[in-house]
C-alpha cells in the first residue's frame, strides 16, 4: 500500500490558457498541475469535471475554470505553491503536488539547425530536433518541500512524457539532479511506448536515458537504477497510425541500456485504444514491485 504519494510538476508552459494567464497575471502556468491535481481526485466526477471545464465563449473562451481557480488562490494567497496545495486539498487529491520551482522560467532549446528557440509552444511547433534544452533563468531553485521529498521517498518514478518539455525540464531545475544522485531510493525510469515528433524520433531506450544524463550536471551518482520498458506486441493498425508521422517504437536496446549501469526491467505495458498508452495497472504493480524490493512502499512520482 502506498503511503505517502508526491508529484513534482514541470511549469513551464505557455500556451493555451496558461499562457494567457502567465502572461495577464504573471503567474506560473496552471495547466500541466491542474491536470495532475484532477488525476489525483478522490472525487472523479464532479469536481474533477468542474476543474477541466474549459469556457466555450465569450471574454473566458478557451480558459478552463481549474485554471481560473489556481490563478484566483495564487493571486489571494501571493504564492503558487501554496494555491496549489489549498486546491489539491479542495479536490482530495490523494498525494502531494509541488511545482518544479517557483521561478518564472522559460524554456529554450538549442536545435540541430544551430537555431535558439525560446518558449515551451515554439519549441514543440519547430520543425527542427532538440539538441539541448536550458532553462532561462538557470539559476531557478527548487522548493524546499521537492527536495524533501525527493530525500524521504523510497521509489522515485520518471515519465513516461515527452523526453524534452516533460522530463528532463525538470532536471534543469538547480538541485534536483543531485537531490536525485544523492537518494537512497529505489529510482525508476519509464520508458515511453513510441518515439515522439521533435522530441526523440530514431532514439532507442538507452539514447533516451542518455539524453536525460547530458542534462543533469554530470552528476557522478546514477540517476536511475532501473528502466521499465516496453517489449509487448502493438498492433499493425496502431504502427501504421503512428508510422504517419514517423513514430515508432521505442529500441529496447537492452545491453546498451546495462551498459549506462541501469538494469532493464521488460514485459507488456501496451494499452491499446484509439491511441496507444501504458497500461496503467501492470506499470504500477511492477513499480510498486521494484520498490518493495529494497524498502517499504512510499512513491514520489515526477510528472
Amino acid at each position: 500500500m502506498i503511503r505517502e504519494l508526491s508529484a513534482v510538476v514541470t511549469v513551464t508552459d505557455d500556451g493555451g490558457s496558461s499562457g494567457r494567464l502567465r502572461e495577464d497575471f504573471k503567474m506560473l502556468p496552471p495547466g500541466d498541475i491542474r491536470n495532475c491535481m484532477v488525476a489525483l481526485s478522490e472525487d472523479e466526477h464532479l469536481l474533477s469535471k468542474l476543474f477541466q471545464f474549459r469556457f466555450d465563449q465569450g471574454e473566458l473562451q478557451g480558459h478552463s475554470f481549474g485554471n481560473l481557480f489556481v490563478a484566483a488562490l495564487s493571486h489571494i494567497t501571493g504564492d503558487f505553491a501554496q494555491a496549489v496545495q489549498m486546491s489539491s486539498q479542495i479536490l482530495a487529491a490523494r498525494g502531494r503536488i509541488f511545482p518544479s520551482t517557483n521561478t518564472n522560467v522559460t524554456l529554450a532549446a538549442m536545435m540541430d539547425d544551430g537555431s535558439l528557440v525560446r518558449g515551451e509552444t515554439n519549441i514543440t511547433a519547430s520543425r527542427q530536433s532538440i539538441v539541448e534544452l536550458m532553462l532561462e533563468p538557470a539559476t531557478a531553485d527548487p522548493l524546499p518541500e521537492t527536495l524533501a521529498a525527493i530525500a524521504n521517498a523510497d521509489l522515485i518514478t520518471l515519465g513516461p512524457g515527452s523526453l524534452y518539455t516533460s522530463l528532463i525540464t525538470n532536471l534543469l531545475v538547480r538541485g534536483i539532479p543531485e537531490a536525485l544522485a544523492g537518494s537512497r531510493a529505489t529510482k525508476v525510469f519509464v520508458c515511453n511506448l513510441m518515439t515522439q515528433a521533435n522530441e526523440s524520433l530514431g532514439l532507442s531506450a538507452s539514447q533516451h536515458i542518455e539524453k536525460i544524463l547530458q542534462h543533469t550536471g554530470g552528476t557522478h551518482s546514477p540517476i536511475f537504477d532501473y528502466a521499465l520498458i516496453n517489449t509487448g506486441p502493438i498492433s499493425a493498425a496502431r504502427l501504421e497510425q503512428y508510422a504517419r508521422e514517423g513514430q515508432e517504437p521505442i529500441e529496447a536496446d537492452l545491453e546498451a541500456v546495462r551498459a549506462l549501469g541501469v538494469e532493464p526491467v521488460t514485459g507488456n505495458f501496451v494499452h491499446e485504444g484509439d491511441v496507444l498508452r501504458h497500461d496503467y495497472d501492470r506499470v504500477a504493480e511492477t513499480l510498486l514491485a521494484l520498490g518493495l524490493k529494497h524498502a517499504a512502499p512510499v512513491l514520489t512520482h515526477h510528472a
